[in-house]
């Protein structure tokens, strides 16, 4: 059976009102929410640091200004941030094949 025709067969409402369905779903924004302030913190405080203030002028490393450093860490964040998200979304994935072989059958 292909893979279409099983999601064919799967009762998404069914799914989605389970009790463990719903704990997932609430363990993935726990796990997310902060992340995703942090994020927005972190990445909208660059403009407003380089619109509004002087701070990120001020030289770094040779030419490079502290505006080049904070926006390279922005970038490792991401990556950083991305990494974390990968390994945890495996555990959901568990979760979701545990879900789907408990109330399919």
């Amino acid at each position: 059976m292909s893979k279409n025709n099983k999601n064919k067969d799967l009762d998404f409402e069914k799914i989605i009102n389970t009790p463990e369905f719903k704990s997932l779903v609430k363990r993935k924004a726990a796990f997310s929410r902060p992340y995703v302030i942090f994020f927005f913190a972190v990445f909208f405080s660059l403009p407003i640091l380089t619109s509004y203030t002087s701070i990120l002028e001020a030289r770094a490393i040779g030419w490079m200004t502290w505006t080049w450093v904070y926006s390279f860490g922005i970038f490792i964040m991401v990556w950083v941030l991305t990494s974390i998200y990968m390994n945890k979304a495996k555990e959901f994935d568990k979760d979701v094949e545990e879900i789907l072989k408990k109330n399919v059958l």
